[in-house]
């Protein structure tokens, strides 16, 4: 291709052309790409635009990689529009979206079995990272208080999780100059469990994160057993060591589900949980809970205290001017369904995510990782002996072209040489789709045994999506 060529060409993907349809005499054909136009377009053009080119992305509703909400019913979608202005930091301003967001962290701190629902502490954030991160400054500002008060160091934290953890508290410990201390999994171990735990703890660490509901796989962390292995670990050390669950996910699953888990509040090492409103809370993205057991167990230093119609509220967030449509969608959840409606529609999901393990775990191609008993995820992988001609990445492309997004990538480190994928349920992927995407998977995996020789494996990447 001639320079000439090049340059045209880049010159025309620069620029969005519009639709003839839509073209209006004095109005731009053309608007540019990656510079602020220089002139108005009429609100039907710029509609037009922004929805042709949003048509381009995926389904959401076939999206089985994401964790992330994709749908809410009509007067969800009312709500929304009408509250889409409210400033959930201006409590001054918007005092009634105040006040219910107080109301979902009480109803939450009683759903996790807070000793007393009426002396915990939380608040909302714009996704669960924000509160797994809120929740790590709290256990580090309290160790370092504790430091202090003993008169001995606190300039070198650690914090104890699983080589399986979310992405956000490798950042949470980059950015607080935490020490990360990994304890990998294996295949004898294949989450936290408290083995080994005290090769891992000491009078630095902050606490231990314990996952209810890895990302890799969906897996439930013991959170009893993990606080068993610290009780031993104080009798013979003195080092008393909190937790923090990492709820993300299954902090809306357990409590409907696996009710007679002990997971939560009921352990009395948990100091604080984190959730996703927009996960199983069923809202959209973004939103994010966590809780303290009690005011107590979050530093008085670390709470701001913002006045409004004569009360005092307290705030404790990294973001500042954030929506508070959402909180308003989860407070509408919370009446809509109530505990009963949340226990059906985790349980039709569990459902679900058990029909598809079940059918997977019968072809022989594949072992299954888990079963999705736990959070309704699940991860397989290629059994011994089979995919001489393909991998987990082809059949990922493979179901791609008919629209499934069903992620493959290698397991943390330690086994990153085993590659899984990965099946996400969420509200919204009916057994109706579940039968579609098994007769899909079986004329994909069909396809790609009857190959007679291997498929290129250049440019493949994991399609890793938490």
């Amino acid at each position: 291709m001639s320079g000439s060529n090049r340059g045209a060409e880049s010159e025309e993907r620069d620029v969005v052309a519009l639709n003839p349809l839509f073209a209006r005499p004095g109005e731009a054909t053309e608007l540019p790409r990656n510079v602020l136009p220089a002139g108005e377009s009429l609100p039907e053009t710029a509609y037009q635009i922004v929805h042709d080119e949003a048509m381009l992305d995926g389904n959401a509703r076939l999206n089985l990689a994401t964790f992330v909400g994709t749908w809410m019913d009509p007067y969800a979608q009312r709500l929304y529009e009408e509250t889409a202005d409210k400033n959930m930091i201006d409590k001054d301003e918007y005092p009634a979206t105040a006040a219910i967001e107080t109301r979902c962290w009480k109803m939450l701190g009683g759903l996790w079995n807070a000793p007393d629902p009426q002396d915990t502490i939380g608040t909302s954030t714009i996704g669960s990272s924000e509160a797994a991160m809120l929740g790590g400054l709290a256990l580090k500002r309290r160790w370092q208080h504790a430091r202090r008060a003993a008169g001995k160091p606190a300039d070198r934290p650690n914090l104890v999780l699983s080589s399986a953890v979310q992405v956000c508290w490798e950042k949470f410990c980059n950015y607080w100059d935490v020490e990360a201390r990994y304890v990998p999994i294996s295949l004898e171990h294949k989450v936290l469990d408290g083995h080994d735990l005290e090769k891992y703890v000491d009078e630095n660490t902050i606490g231990v994160v314990a996952i209810l509901g890895v990302t890799y796989t969906g897996m439930y962390e013991p959170v009893a057993e993990i606080a068993a292995a610290l009780d031993r670990i104080q009798a013979s050390t003195g080092l008393d060591v909190p937790i923090h669950v990492d709820g993300a996910s299954g902090a809306m699953i357990a409590p409907f589900v696996q009710p007679g888990l002990e997971w939560d509040f009921r352990v009395p090492r948990v100091v604080s949980i984190n959730t996703s409103g927009h996960k199983y809370g069923l809202v959209y993205p973004g939103l994010g809970w966590v809780v303290w057991r009690d005011v107590a167990s979050l530093p008085e230093d670390l709470v701001f205290r913002v006045s409004y119609l004569g009360g005092d509220m307290p705030t404790f967030a990294l973001n500042f001017s954030r929506p508070g449509a959402q909180v308003l969608l989860q407070y509408y959840l919370f009446l809509r369904l109530g505990f009963d409606g949340y226990r059906k529609v985790q349980q039709a999901s569990q459902d679900v995510a058990l029909y598809l393990s079940g059918e997977i775990a019968k072809m022989p191609q594949f072992d299954l990782w888990n079963d999705g008993s736990d959070i309704p995820v699940f991860a397989w992988s290629l059994a011994q002996g089979h995919g001489e001609n393909w991998n987990l990445y082809h059949l990922s492309d493979r179901l791609r072209l008919k629209g499934w997004l069903v992620p493959a990538y290698p397991m943390p480190a330690d086994l990153d040489a085993l590659t899984v994928q990965r099946i996400v349920v969420r509200n919204g992927l009916s057994m109706d789709l579940a039968h579609s995407l098994i007769d899909d998977l079986r004329a994909e995996v069909a396809y790609l045994d009857a190959l007679s020789s291997p498929m290129p494996v250049e440019g493949q990447h994991p399609g890793f999506h938490h």
